[in-house]
């Protein structure tokens, strides 16, 4: 299961590098409040920095706080690209039409 990570001060190592983000899936297996016997899954998806996955650690800190169900485990991939923005949008030379 993926533990909380400190996330570093921005004013301390810098900005990150937007070329280091990737597109990042969670599954969250939790248990429901009502019937912990069962489980339920919960996928979650983001821009996110590895290894401390800082977006992710945060939203899992929110889940603990806010959420009754109790966390079972969560499995994380990433994707080995850099993002493109709207790569299905294709430029238009020319005037307007």
């Amino acid at each position: 299961m993926l533990t909380a990570r400190r996330v570093r001060d921005p004013s301390v190592t810098g900005q990150p590098d937007p070329s280091r983000y990737r597109l990042t899936t969670a599954q969250i297996v939790y248990r429901l409040p009502d019937d912990p016997e069962k489980l339920q899954t919960f996928i979650w998806q983001k821009f996110d920095i590895a290894p401390d996955f800082p977006a992710l650690s945060k939203f899992l800190d929110f889940w603990r706080k806010n959420i009754d169900g109790a966390l079972h485990s969560v499995t994380v991939a990433q994707g080995n690209g850099r993002p493109q923005r709207f790569p299905h949008i294709v430029p238009v030379s020319g005037g307007r039409h």
